[in-house]
Formats: structure tokens, sequence, C-alpha cells
């Protein structure tokens, strides 16, 4: 037989897309259209189908960029289609490409209630399927002008990322509204010929199946009367019936779909719009569930479900009788989709608090399954808080965007910090939203790597980032895919149904040790530093707000304000979505954010303030009292002052006032404080840093420490995103050309320097009896695709650093031994860096970074020896998708600490997040709870989230060893229990003298429930 293999499937091309795609509508006649352009933000609905409209016609523009629009179309059926099938088609000026990224709308009945959302894979709104002729048709759409952002051409720097600096040019044309007779047959043919075609392309050349697929397509496409597309469809389709019906192979792949639409809480558009992004989604996914009883629809995020109720409650009332039919699930157990590398210890705890108790009390589900198939990588943390949250399986996407290691496994057990395993699906349909397309289900199969101890995997099914979900077309491959020879089965499951069935087949799964680190998007831990620094205020009031609210509640009867820190953590929770706090989104949201932190910020000073007047007899916000009382939120004993409390008139532990600078011998100044001598030269920089106890130069022979290093910053690709290995090839050092003045200020030294557009000024710090340099630094930061750090090069010979993450730290590796290795050149930590030999260390602790790199050089002749540089990354300049990322002034807090354990760095750690407050006060405050080792730290102290009064106290070992503790509690303690995250008691202790013992393993996190007699 001759191989006209091309030139059928060419055919099949053609035909398709100019003849049996088209003959779906076979008829239509145009609909009259009227519009109101809202000016500003939008506005109720019920303001939106009142206001006066006026003529538009198809092919005029609208729409400026964040601009809303309602749009109504009326029309009449023509008598001829009486009995036919009659749907709207609405074109706004969709590029089928872009579903999610720019324009979108919602269609409303004359009532006022909504009917499924629009976007540019979903321009069909049912009007009926057996309409009478004469028939009138009125819907309104709700119509979002939202700008395309991120276009063909990407990463373009562009001014529409905000309201504010987008012009008003209307962006849009108005193409096609249209009623038209919907032609179910040839649509059928249409999914017929799109999946066998797409399975056919996908199977070998040399494969008789694929020659079987060919020839039936062949005989198809001689029986299509391209004049009559719907006349003959039917016999067509009869054509593919035997190929359609081969069923698939025993040993075929079986994929799970989930109906699923991955909505950013927050990205290339503001929050607001997010709010109607949902509502849209979720009136298509109702709408879709009532016409096809096999579909199950899975949506994360607690924070996206409350959406929907506060500002789309009938869109709710609907999205409730989905669930409690089991086919709308709530998955997740997170109040947000968060990153899960920044976020401190109890802010991801309460991730799953706030999401896992949305979900309780609103819709009686305990979820089971971490989603987060997005994040920029997963904490080595997580195991546990997934465990201790009552969830048993972890789903994500996004570690198939490594750009340089291949991660080995789809299904495995991933093993925590402490030791806590959790069952994990990687899909290897690699993408989040699937189409269900030929290319990804033969993709799914090929790639899935426990071939041969498994054969099931999970394809998250719809259109996402931007919303839209499933179609109606995706279902039809389903169908069609569910049991067909050459293909992998497929049917949709829900989440929890496809973990228990994936479990089971294979329980014995391979193990991997540690965090999920993505091998890409690493500059996330630097951008939008504002952001972050906004993140980690916010998480240290938090505790200090509960902390102090908690002790006045119990010691004074001070009312606990329940409701407002419930609301607080939830805007902060939100605020660590994956594309705000690693500082991706637009400058609309970064704009927002920086407001809304400053406001949190606000509140919770008051609710601290009015706490510790109340404990301290100081009388309020305002000054008197008949002293000062010094306060400590940080879990660590400090200059006299007792963890958790605070003393009237404290004696300093550290014996007297921070040591003056003096002149150094050769220019420049010295600091000693009888622990630390450090030498600042002329050009400003640490040039030596001696701990005097050890006899021992922390600073590498020859280099200088904080160092000021600018990098140009030009990634491949994601700018706000990524940072790429090539960066280090080009370096500026700021020393004595950039420096404007260096003086001896007081207590410390102050040193000014200017660079390109930029101007920082430093002070460094010697406190009186502690080994501790700080460095106080102020930015005026106007740079351009920069990158700026602070390097501290150390005479240390160490091949790992430990890096604090939540409730813990991890080692990783100063070495590029391996190209896993080589790929961390960028990493996260949170309040601490530390590395060590034996018996001496340095630790590097800050008060709003994330991003630090770690590189090693081998000294050779009189000093020989090793060198290892940490360095703090400080500040970006990424122009999109915000072109002014960073600019103005920024403010850092970080401090060297020669000769520190690990122990020292998470107390000095602390420090520095948690500044002692000294409040007008007659009286001290007494901790309401004291632990009894230095290796166990208190990280939350608040009343229970139930209000019932019971005290709730989180601990956890802190350096990586099994630690026994005693924790005395200031109160008569009726009852004692273990609990979960949602503070569900576990497990009842026996109190021994007012005293609890714990004995805790390696980085074991606790969390106690104390019930007041």
């Amino acid at each position: 037989m001759h191989n006209d293999r091309a030139i059928t499937e060419a055919r099949l091309t053609r035909v398709l897309e100019e003849r049996i795609r088209p003959a779906v509508y076979p008829e239509s006649v145009p609909l009259d259209v009227s519009v109101w352009h809202a000016s500003g933000e939008p506005v109720p609905v019920e303001e939106g189908l009142a206001a006066p409209r006026t003529p538009i016609a198809v092919g005029e523009r609208w729409g400026p960029a964040w601009g809303t629009s309602w749009f109504t179309v009326s029309g009449t059926v023509p008598e001829r289609w009486a009995g036919r099938t009659v749907e709207a088609v609405l074109d706004l000026g969709f590029d089928e490409n872009m579903p999610g990224f720019q324009c979108e709308g919602l269609v409303y009945r004359p009532d006022g209630s909504p009917v499924k959302g629009l976007n540019p894979r979903n321009q069909w709104v049912r009007v009926g399927e057996r309409v009478a002729g004469g028939e009138r048709v009125l819907l309104h759409v709700e119509a979002a002008s939202n700008p395309v952002i991120m276009d063909y051409h990407p990463f373009v720097p562009t001014e529409l990322g905000d309201r504010e600096t987008a012009d008003d040019a209307p962006r849009y044309r108005l193409t096609r509204m249209d009623l038209a007779v919907f032609d179910r047959t040839v649509w059928e043919l249409v999914q017929d010929l799109e999946v066998l075609g797409q399975l056919m392309t996908e199977l070998p050349v040399d494969s008789p199946r694929r020659w079987e697929i060919l020839r039936a397509i062949e005989r198809t496409l001689d029986a299509v009367d391209l004049q009559d597309v719907g006349g003959t469809a039917e016999r067509a389709r009869g054509e593919l019936t035997q190929v359609l019906s081969a069923p698939a192979h025993a040993s075929a792949h079986r994929l799970s779909a989930v109906g699923h639409s991955h909505i950013d809480s927050a990205w290339l558009w503001p929050l607001r719009e997010t709010v109607r992004k949902v509502a849209r989604t979720a009136s298509n996914m109702t709408a879709l569930l009532e016409d096809e009883p096999d579909f199950v629809y899975a949506m994360s995020q607690a924070q996206q479900f409350a959406w929907v109720k506060e500002h789309r409650p009938e869109v709710y009332a609907r999205v409730k009788k989905a669930v409690a039919e089991g086919r709308f699930v709530p998955v997740g157990g997170m109040w947000v989709e968060s990153d899960t590398n920044m976020p401190g210890g109890e802010a991801l705890a309460r991730q799953f608090t706030h999401g896992k108790r949305f979900f309780l009390e609103e819709f009686g589900i305990e979820t089971e399954e971490v989603w987060l198939p997005d994040t920029f990588g997963y904490s080595a943390a997580l195991p546990q808080l997934v465990r201790l949250a009552g969830a048993k399986w972890f789903l994500t996407q996004k570690i198939s965007w490594s750009q340089t290691n291949t991660f080995p496994h789809h299904t495995f057990w991933w093993e925590g910090l402490d030791g806590t395993r959790v069952f994990t699906h990687f899909p290897p349909i690699d993408t989040y939203n699937s189409q269900l397309s030929g290319q990804e289900v033969a993709h799914a199969a090929r790639n899935f790597r426990e071939k041969g101890g498994a054969r099931r995997s999970l394809a998250p099914t719809g259109w996402g980032d931007g919303g839209g979900g499933t179609t109606r077309e995706m279902l039809a491959r389903a169908k069609r895919l569910a049991d067909l020879e050459g293909s992998a089965r497929v049917g949709f499951d829900k989440p929890a149904a496809f973990f228990e069935k994936a479990h089971a087949e294979y329980p014995h799964a391979p193990v991997w040790v540690g965090e999920l680190y993505l091998e890409l998007h690493r500059a996330t831990l630097t951008s939008q530093a504002r952001t972050k620094q906004g993140n980690r205020r916010s998480e240290h009031l938090l505790r200090e707000a509960e902390l102090w609210a908690a002790t006045a509640a119990v010691r004074a009867g001070f009312p606990y304000p329940y409701e407002r820190l419930d609301r607080l953590w939830k805007t902060v929770l939100l605020h660590q979505f994956h594309d705000i706090l690693p500082g991706t989104s637009i400058a609309w949201v970064h704009r927002e954010a920086a407001r809304t932190y400053a406001e949190v910020a606000a509140e919770l000073e008051a609710v601290v303030s009015d706490a510790l007047a109340a404990l301290t007899g100081g009388g309020g916000r305002s000054e008197g009292g008949s002293g000062t009382v010094v306060v400590n939120a940080a879990p660590h004993v400090r200059d006299g002052v007792p963890a958790l409390g605070g003393v009237l008139e404290p004696a300093s532990g550290g014996g007297g006032r921070p040591t003056a600078a003096r002149a150094r011998e050769g220019g420049g100044f010295e600091l000693d404080n009888g622990l630390l001598r450090v030498g600042i030269d002329g050009r400003g920089l640490v040039v030596s840093v001696v701990d005097l106890a050890a006899g021992r130069e922390t600073v590498a022979p020859g280099a200088a420490a904080n160092l000021l290093q600018l990098h140009q910053d030009f990634p491949n690709m994601w700018d706000a995103w990524d940072v790429d290995p090539f960066y280090r090839n080009t370096v500026t050092d700021l020393t004595d050309a950039e420096v404007v003045e260096a003086t001896a200020d007081g207590c410390g030294v102050r040193v000014v320097r200017a660079f390109g557009n930029s101007r920082v000024e430093q002070r460094l710090t010697l406190p009186a009896g502690v080994r501790r340099l700080d460095v106080d630094t102020e930015v005026d930061w106007h740079e351009t695709e920069k990158f700026l750090k602070a390097a501290f090069p150390l005479d240390v010979h160490a091949d790992r650093v430990a890096a604090e993450t939540q409730f813990g730290h991890l080692y990783r590796p100063t070495h590029a031994n391996t190209s896993w290795d080589a790929a961390k050149f960028e990493a996260c930590a949170h309040r601490f860096v530390h590395l060590a030999e034996p018996g001496w260390g340095v630790a590097l602790v800050n008060d709003s970074t994330y991003g630090y790199d770690v590189s090693r050089t081998v000294r050779e002749g009189e000093h020989a020896g090793t060198t290892t540089t940490l360095r703090l990354s400080l500040l970006r300049a990424p122009r999109f998708p915000d072109p002014r990322t960073d600019q103005g002034t920024h403010r850092f807090r970080y401090a060297l600490v020669p000769g520190a354990t690990v122990a020292d760095a998470v107390r000095e750690g602390y420090r520095v997040n948690l500044p002692e407050r000294r409040v007008p006060g007659s009286c001290g405050v007494e901790p309401l709870v004291a632990v009894g080792n230095e290796a166990v730290v208190v990280s939350a102290v608040k009343l229970a989230d139930d209000g019932g009064g019971d005290v709730v106290v989180r601990l956890y070992e802190s350096l990586g060893g099994r630690a026994v503790t005693r924790l005395t509690a200031a109160f008569p303690v009726a009852e004692a229990s273990v609990c979960d995250l949602l503070e569900r008691p576990v497990s009842t202790l026996a109190a021994e003298d007012g005293a609890l013992t714990l004995s805790l393993r390696p980085f074991e996190i606790v969390t106690l429930r104390l019930r007041r007699a």
C-alpha cells in the first residue's frame, strides 16, 4: 500500500478547521447589543443591571484596561428554528490562546441570577434544547476588560499592571454577538475526530493501530459532504464506531482526571479581580455539573470560597449544593495556595488551621490532601504540618519545571525535617491546566516514572491560572478515552479517591528526604522587598499580639480579640499566596500589599499596646505610669528580661552601654566590647572580627566583610521570578570608589556609599555584653536589572550550612559536587544561616531577607585555608511584571554572630525580629508559660480559637536533637492535652507539681491545650 499518511493527516486538519468545526453553528442571527461602561471600580450587580445602555455594534472597540462594561444582548428565536437547540455565541474580542489572561465575562439572567462565565474557550450560553419559535432572549454580561500583561512576546515591561499608570485606550473589539443553532451531531463529530487525530499522531508510525485510525478517518472524511456537513455528520460518525470502541490494553496507564481551575489569588490581576474570576469559574463549573453527571470538579483555597460567599451569595448557594452532592470538591485544606519557603512556622501552621476549619464549618468536610500545584518549591517542614493538620496526601506539579535535574519520582513518600512522611504525587502529565489532549495523555503515560510498580496518575483538567475551568470539550475527550486502544484509560475522579487507589497499589513507594527544591524561580526569595518585610513584620506582630492578649486575658481579664486576630491572620495568610509574597505580581498588587501591611501593623500595635497596658498598669497607649517596663516576646531570656514576659527597670545583661568607636591603627575605626574586637577600615568595610575568648579571627585573610556587591541581573525568562547562574559572572564590589562618608557615630560607625543612581547608609554597632556585630542598612534604591548582595567571607572550613526554616533548620552544601548541589546556588533561609567547624561557628541573622547564597574558595600560601562566603540577597530591580520593582527606600537589619552555636543562631534570630519593648507601667509581666530547655522554643501562646478560654501553647525542638523539658504554667491547669493544629485534643497529659514533662524528637512540633482551673 502506498504511504499517503501525510496527505490524510493534512486533509483532516483542513477539513476539520474550515468545514466541520464551523458547521457546529450552521445558522445564526445577530443579537441586538447595548452597553454601559462603569467608571472606576466594579459596581454591584444590581447597579450594573439597572444602568442605562447605549447601542454598540459588533466591530466597535470597548474596554480600557481594568474597566468594566455591562452589555445587554437581546433577540428573538426565528420561527424556523423551533424545536432545535439554540445557543448565544458571545465573543467579546477573545484570543482563544489566552483564557484567563484577557477580557472575561459573567452572564446574568434578567433577574440577576448568574448563568455562566465567558472566556476565550467558553463563548457559548445555552438558550434551550427544543426552543419555541419567536422566543425572546435577553441576557446581561458583566465584562471585564483586563489587559494582556504577558503577551506573545512575554516579559516586556508594561505600565498596564496598575490602574494608576495604565492608559484609557479601549483594548478589545466586539467580535460576535449571535443567536445560533447548535448542531450536537456535528459537535460530536468534531470531538471524535479531535480525539482520534490526536491519538493517531502520538502512536508510532509503524503501529497497526495508527493506520487503522488513519483509514477510519479517511473513510469519515469521504463520508462528509462539505456542502452539507450537518446532513452527513451522523453517517460520517458511523465510520468511526469501530476504532472508537476498541478497548485499551489491560496494562494501559490509568489517568484520574480531576476537574480543576488553578486560580491565582493575585498575579497579573489585582485581588479584586480574582474575586470575580472565582465567581465566573464557579458559575461555569456548577452549570457544567448539572449537564454532566459523571463530572467531578475540585477547588482549593478556602479564601476563594470565602470570597464567593461574601460577594456572590447566589453563586455560593449553587456551590454549596454541589458540594453536598459530592461533586464540587473542596481540596487542599489551606487558606490559599501559599508559598511554602518564606512563611514563618506559625503562619504555615495557620494556613492549615484557617483553611481546614473553613471547610469543616461550611461543608462538614475534613480535607485530607494538600493541593499546591504551582508553588515555587516546598519546605522540609511541610510533611509534619500536613500530618498535624489531619491530612495525609500531598500534590504538586511544579517540580517538573526544574531546569537542571529531573525529579526521579512521580509517586513517593516525602519525608520531612522531623522524619514524618506523607504520600505524595507529582502528575506526570506535567501541567495543572490539562486539556486531556492526545499529546498530554500520551506524555503522562510515557513520562510516568513508577512503571512496573504503579500505573495510576492524576491530571488536573481545566483552564487555570486566570480561571475558566473544565470545558464540555474536555469532558467529551474523557468519555472517548475512558477505554480506547492505544491510549491511557481516562476517567474523572475525586482527588481523595485517586490517592486512596494510588496508595493501595503502591504502598512501598520510594522515599525522598528533605525539601523539594525548585530549580527555578530562585529570585522569588528577594523580589519586592517591601512585601517580604511586611510579611515578616506582620508574623512577629501577630505573635506578640496573641502572647500579650492571652497573658492579659488570663491575668487581668482583658477581652481577648478573637475576631480581630482571626481577620488579621487571614489577611496575612492571603498575602502569602505564591504570587504575592514571592514578589511576582503586577504593581497594583504590591502597592495594595504595602498599604495593607501598614494597616495590619497599626491594628496589631494597638492590640499589643492595650494588652500591655492592662498588664503593666501603664494606662493605655498614652505616656504615663510610674516607671518603665521592658517586655520580651521572644522565647529566650535577654538582658535579664524573661522570655515571654517583662520586668520593671531591668538590669542590663550586657553590663553597660555599647562601646564607642575609636581610631584604628592604619585608618578606620575599631569597636571592642570585651567579647569581640571589630576592625573597620577607611573604606567602611569590616576587615577583622576577632572572637576574643576563642582567640579567633572571623573574617578570611585579605577579605572584607559586610561588602556590598552589585550584579547585572537579566535572566533569560521570568524576570521577577528568576536569577540565572550567569549573574555571578560579573560583579561590582562597592568599596572605596563608592564611599561618600565613613565616620565614628557615637557608639558605632556610619558609612555612606553612592553608586549608580542609588545611595546606601549603614550603621555598624557592637552591643554591650554580646558577641554580635549589628548592621543597620538603609538603601535608596534606583537601579534597573541589578542584584544587591551583602557578602561575608569567613575563615571557616565547612561543607554545609544550616539555614533556618519553619520549626527548625536544614543543611545545604557549600560545594557544587553534583548537579543537584550546583542547582541550589540561591536558597531560602528565615532568621539565620549558620556554618561551623567542630567547636566554633558563625551565624548571620536578619530581620527581613530570605534569599542567600554560599560559596567556598581555597587559599594557598601563607594564609592557606578555606574561605566560605555567605551572602544575603537584599534587593533586585526586575522590570516585569512591575516595571518599577522596589524603587525607593528600604531598611534592613542583620547581624554577624561569631562563635555561635546553632542555639545561639536561633536565639539571635529571634532577637533581631522581636526587639524588646519599653512601655510605661508600674509592674512587671510574669510569663504565662515557661520551658526549661533552650533547645525547646515556644512559637505561640494564645487563647483557643473556639473562644472557650483555654490557653494554647505551641513549641518545637529547634536544634535537631532529642529534648526533654518541663513546661510550667503560671496559672492553675485543670487539664492538659496534646492537640492537632486545629486545637483538637489528641491525647491527655498529666501535670506533676503544676508542670508538664515533655519529650520531643528532633524538630518535633507539639501543640498543647491547657484548660484553666
